[in-house]
């Protein structure tokens, strides 16, 4: 028996960050109608109709509550869902994959690696599989990572939650103790705005991170540090870590010092060797990107004609008016509108970029949404 051409997607959570998203997803880039439940939203679809209705349900909820949640869909669905696909896409698979299992359904664990993007797609981030029970539906499953142009990468959930406590929890956990140590440490010195004047790359980097993560949802981390079990020991690990390197440099002797260079430095470096020239690499690469971030004077362009000839038509603006260009990128506006950064030199003459802007914007090129210098 094949899977419904066009199947109705259920996502319950649906008033959620993620919930939205995929929503826009199912509905923009796949054509589906989508059905969305959330107890918060009264407008909402009510449970049943999802039940009835929906050939492939979708829980985008709390982590805490994920498993709960599903055994109640379960006991609702009464049996309603043999036949059907059910899907998560919390970052704990064992216990949510477990409790769709309990179910008569077909089931899949997804684990998004980001935040729900700007970007229409999953394009360039990490999309992590647990296929946990899957027949008639492993082709539809595998159109949508298709479709979702992810980095796909499949492993089971026990797996995923040990490795999950070392690549998000233990990551984490460290951003969120950097930031406490600042914010003690650096009160006199005029808190993190004061040390960003003196910033390398690797401190813009933490920085950023830290950044992001106290911008965002602050139950999802602290769901991913209390609902994992692996976490526990990630954690006594980077802190017998980071007890034994205070030690040393405390004691401050050669011994000591001679242990850092074998223990923190030598160790890991022969552990690591096969990935060290990658990943140098990548960072050097953002270390390019912020410095042409830096540009004193810089333009963010929106292109609204996506077709082949729009950035040669932009580029064709500077050239007539003889600017030469330090940087280009492309970007996303907080809106998720596609732009392009245009950076330049200080002594770029002021007067022709006048010009050049004026040309886009009269012209019909594009819009220039912000203007440096």
């Amino acid at each position: 028996m094949s899977v419904p051409a066009r199947p109705v997607i259920g996502i319950v959570g649906s008033g959620g960050a993620y919930g939205r998203w995929l929503a826009g997803f199912f509905r923009g880039r796949m054509g589906l109608e989508v059905l969305g439940h959330d107890p918060a939203d009264p407008a909402s679809a009510a449970q049943d109709a999802l039940v009835e209705r929906a050939d492939v349900l979708l829980f985008s909820t709390p982590i805490r509550r994920t498993v709960e949640i599903v055994d109640a869909w379960r006991e609702a669905a009464a049996g309603r869902e043999a036949g059907r696909l059910w899907l998560d896409v919390t970052s704990i698979k064992e216990a949510p994959v477990a409790a769709m299992l309990r179910s008569r359904a077909e089931v899949a664990g997804l684990h998004p690696m980001t935040a729900p993007p700007k970007a229409p797609t999953l394009k360039g981030r990490v999309l992590v599989l647990c296929e946990a029970r899957l027949s008639r539906w492993q082709g539809w499953l595998d159109a949508l990572a298709s479709a979702l142009e992810a980095q796909c990468v499949r492993t089971d959930p026990a797996r995923h939650d040990r490795l999950m406590a070392l690549v998000q929890a233990q990551v984490h956990a460290l951003h969120l103790a950097q930031a406490g140590a600042i914010r003690r440490q650096a009160a006199d010195l005029g808190g993190l705005a004061g040390l960003m004047p003196f910033r390398s790359a690797s401190f813009e980097l933490d920085a950023a991170v830290i950044a992001r993560m106290l911008s965002l949802n602050p139950a999802i981390y602290e769901d991913i540090q209390f609902g994992n079990p692996h976490v526990p020991a990630a954690l006594a690990a980077l802190r017998d870590e980071l007890d034994a390197l205070q030690a040393l440099v405390a004691d401050g002797g050669e011994a000591a010092r001679a242990r850092f260079r074998a223990e923190a430095l030598e160790a890991p470096r022969a552990a690591f060797a096969g990935e060290l020239a990658a990943g140098n690499h990548t960072y050097e690469r953002v270390g390019y990107l912020l410095a042409d971030l830096a540009d004193p004077v810089a333009l963010a362009v929106y292109l609204p004609e996506d077709r082949p000839g729009s950035l040669r038509a932009l580029l064709a603006a500077f050239e007539r008016h003889r600017l030469s260009i330090a940087s280009i990128h492309s970007s996303r506006t907080p809106a998720g509108e596609l732009h392009f950064r245009v950076g330049f030199t200080a002594e770029v003459d002021r007067g022709a970029l006048d010009a050049a802007v004026a040309a886009i914007d009269g012209e019909g090129i594009g819009r220039v949404i912000e203007r440096r210098g």
